[in-house]
């Protein structure tokens, strides 16, 4: 366990001073330190002597290590001052470890803030930031990858010419597109969120950003959820940009390749870097654009303490230092929306000429013109309508994508006599078939279940209570004997697929691409993200339909799209006159007038009830907080505290803050995950 130094309310710590001469301190450079050091109660700068023998290779951004707590500790040099407020004696660095400055000032203060906004601490936002050290990679020279030696002077020339009237071809699709590039051109620093059209090639609407951005002096950082849209980002940067003129970044790389790809942004090699969520603090020079691709999916939320959103990440930064944002997606998310509510951010759209031109043709399955018409639609999975047209589609030589929200064969099966849910007897988890002879078996602790009787009827029958993909594709192979049936999910991702007649089964955000569009798209079992217990299931829903939707072909060019739900839902009648817009204005409405994020802000705190209490009992919240709850979590328990407006989140986050560093000052035994606007709130 650390033991943590004796320290005052109102000033630093005091640290004692090594055996090296007091003469020479006097003389001596003073550097602010971020210790490695998760508590809040040490969430702060730390204050050493750099002594003269590092006086060169100790500046600001290096990695140091520190005599902390008894202990020696890394951490990163902030700054160098010349004098301490610290009213006692300074110890002296103990060694610098790298030269390397790879935490940039305008990263650290991004960090800083972050942690603010998060109620986080320092040390947490930072190893998200700045990858771990790989000292070979670090002490290879620039050629060895190609690249020049980094100079203090200048940085390694890129190819910046002005976009060409075929880089804005695209964009001119959109009446606000042209201006938006216009603006990056000229060093500026638009806010755009943009809704892209359907089948948009937006990988390369991204590369003409910042290529732009480039034109204009500036770098870019682009952020998209997976490695899958990452490739096809990668793809469009180096045709538009050329070769070597931006790195991808994702914890897929291994560390050697990732750390030299973080050293070519550190050291100014590139400009323009893409990745997933952690590439929201890559050290790009003269930063002038950061964009995030499909805002909504959840893979943006980081799951490691303190759970920031590359989403907001991006937005503080481009806040911070006066860069142009870019919230991109297909569909739009309730957050996106307040930006343009709020005049934060401009709306670039296509008039709706343009987007009936683009969008497939939409129709549901399972309203009451629908049920006249076929009355087993209702019941069906397959109703006739979505059959008719794949078969159309599969005539016309075009393949079929069908989503399906729920993965493996049968993930939950039911009594086949009172259709009560198969539990399992030992620990009450739900029952699956993980194949067509396979025998049920416990979903969490996979103990077979083959004299499974229900304990209500005692019946010894199952019956599929929830259909996933395999069975799906199963089903499809024998109404379609002559036609392949593929599937993409958690068993295996495709990335594309030809332009032959084909079936595509795939889950939520494993649509390939099909070469030229898909003749129809089928979105199966709805209600299964309809009736989520979620705030945000119908937008997730209608964000799910629309990234499939969209790889549709134009109605002009056959593209249908047949949605298995009642066409009276809101979130229906968004897709079906293509609508995202008006839907997310919708969506924020109703949550500012019940109170939740984004139009108020919200944190979740998770413990045990002992722990929950302490903290709230220990923080001063603002005036209007509001605690709901608290609600049982398995083993633990939550509760929510909301304040009334967004400007109060500072505040609560403070306050919640304050109260985790008083309780890791007195060494509390039980933490508490403390989650400011959790992606998740049931």
């Amino acid at each position: 366990m650390l033991f943590a130094p004796k320290i005052h309310r109102r000033r630093p710590a005091v640290v004692r001073m090594s055996k090296q001469s007091t003469e020479a301190a006097g003389k001596l450079a003073v550097a602010r330190v971020a210790v490695d050091v998760p508590l809040a109660h040490l969430d702060r700068a730390f204050d050493y002597l750099v002594p003269a023998t590092v006086d060169d290779a100790a500046q600001p951004g290096c990695r140091v290590r520190v005599r902390f707590a008894g202990q020696l500790r890394d951490g990163f040099l902030l700054e160098r001052v010349e004098s301490s407020a610290h009213g006692g004696r300074l110890t002296f660095l103990d060694k610098v470890i790298s030269p390397e400055r790879v935490l940039s000032q305008e990263v650290a203060r991004l960090a800083r803030a972050v942690a603010d906004r998060y109620a986080g601490t320092l040390a947490d936002v930072l190893r998200l930031a700045v990858p771990p050290r790989h000292a070979r990679v670090e002490s290879q020279p620039a050629a060895a990858d190609g690249e020049r030696a980094p100079t203090r002077e200048a940085t390694p020339p890129i190819r910046e010419a002005p976009p060409t009237r075929e880089a804005t071809t695209g964009w001119g699709a959109y009446p606000a597109g042209a201006a938006f590039l216009r603006a990056l051109t000229h060093g500026k620093g638009p806010r755009a969120v943009w809704g892209a059209l359907p089948g948009e090639d937006w990988p390369r609407r991204l590369a003409e950003a910042a290529a732009a951005t480039l034109a204009g002096g500036r770098g870019s950082v682009l952020v998209v959820p997976d490695a899958r849209d990452l490739t096809r980002l990668d793809d469009a940067l180096a045709d538009v940009l050329g070769p070597d003129n931006h790195v991808t970044l994702q914890a897929s790389l291994g560390p050697a390749e990732r750390y030299r790809r973080f050293l070519r942004a550190s050291r100014g090699h590139v400009r323009v870097v893409a990745g997933t969520r952690a590439a929201a603090f890559a050290p790009v020079h003269d930063l002038g654009l950061v964009a995030i691709w499909d805002d909504g999916d959840d893979l943006h939320a980081e799951p490691r303490a303190p759970y920031p959103h590359a989403r907001e990440v991006l937005l503080t930064r481009a806040q911070l230092g006066g860069a142009g944002a870019l919230v991109a997606a297909t569909a739009r998310s309730a957050e996106a929306q307040q930006l343009i509510e709020s005049g934060w951010a401009r709306e670039v759209v296509a008039d709706r000429a343009t987007v009936r031109d683009r969008a497939p043709a939409v129709a549901p399955c399972g309203d009451d013109v629908d049920r006249e018409r076929d009355p087993g639609a209702a019941s069906a999975r397959l109703p006739s309508l979505a059959w008719r047209t794949a078969r159309d589609a599969l005539a016309g030589g075009a393949p079929v994508l069908i989503q399906v929200p729920r993965r493996g064969y049968v993930p939950s099966v039911a009594c086949a006599n009172c259709r009560a849910p198969a539990r399992c007897r030992h620990c009450a988890g739900p029952l699956e078939l993980r194949s067509s002879h396979a025998v049920a078996a416990c979903r969490w602790c996979g103990r077979p279940a083959a004299d499974h009787a229900c304990p209500h009827c005692g019946a010894r029958g199952l019956r599929a209570a929830v259909v996933g993909a395999r069975r799906t594709a199963d089903e499809l192979g024998r109404a379609f004997p002559d036609v392949p049936v593929r599937t993409s999910g958690r068993d295996g991702v495709l990335d594309t697929v030809d332009a032959t007649p084909a079936l595509v089964v795939a889950t939520p955000g494993a649509e390939p691409v099909a070469a030229g569009g898909y003749g129809a798209v089928l979105l199966l079992d709805t209600w299964a993200l309809l009736t989520r217990a979620d705030l945000r299931a119908g937008e997730e829903a209608l964000r799910r339909w629309l990234t499939a939707a969209t790889l549709a072909r134009p109605a002009r060019a056959g593209g249908r799209v047949v949605i298995v739900a009642d066409g009276a839902l809101v979130p229906v009648q968004a897709l079906l006159r293509w609508d995202p817009a008006t839907f997310a204005a919708r969506e924020l409405a109703e949550r500012r007038e019940l109170g939740f994020p984004p139009a108020a802000r919200l944190a979740s705190l998770t413990g045990s009830p002992a722990a929950v209490a302490e903290l709230v009992g220990l923080a001063q919240l603002p005036a209007g907080a509001e605690l709901l709850g608290p609600v049982p979590i398995r083993d633990a328990e939550r509760l929510l505290v909301r304040v009334p407006s967004r400007g109060a989140g500072r505040a609560l986050a403070s306050a919640l803050h304050q109260a985790a560093g008083v309780r890791s000052a007195r060494k509390a035994a039980e933490a508490v995950r403390i989650q400011v606007d959790p992606a998740e709130l049931w």
